[in-house]
């Protein structure tokens, strides 16, 4: 009987643990999947969700065009990757500061002199994390 159980137990036990690394694994991806990184980002492609702390903004200038008038600066982020470009528009001009942590969702990447940069766009969103 010993001999019976000890094998069925294994059996048990081996069994949760799989089911156990299936769902840490999936839970892992989620989160891997649902920010993307700046080492990800690629011109001319949409962003979907990414974070980085902001590492300067410079002067905001006024801008009158067919497209777009109102405020906008420039600034540089990071995350854990790299640095990317990003252009702040409008009412993001005075929402985000030297050192706050930024999440821009729905944006865009594209290549300038050779450098990323991201932004909202029309149609993205720029929340502050933390300052």
């Amino acid at each position: 009987m010993v001999a019976e159980s000890s094998p069925s137990e294994a059996s048990k036990k081996a069994e949760s643990s799989i089911l156990n690394q299936m769902r840490n694994s999936g839970k892992n991806s989620k989160v891997r999947n649902s920010r993307q990184r700046v080492s990800e980002l690629t011109p001319n492609t949409e962003v979907k969700r990414l974070e980085l702390v902001v590492l300067r903004r410079y002067p905001r200038r006024l801008v009158n065009s067919s497209n777009f008038t109102g405020s906008v600066a420039a600034a540089c982020g990071r995350d854990e990757t790299g640095i990317v470009g990003i252009v702040l528009w409008g009412d993001q001009v005075n929402t985000v500061n030297t050192g706050d942590i930024i999440r821009i969702e729905r944006g865009w990447c594209r290549q300038r002199s050779g450098e990323l940069v991201v932004s909202t766009g029309k149609s993205g969103r720029l929340t502050v994390i933390d300052r």
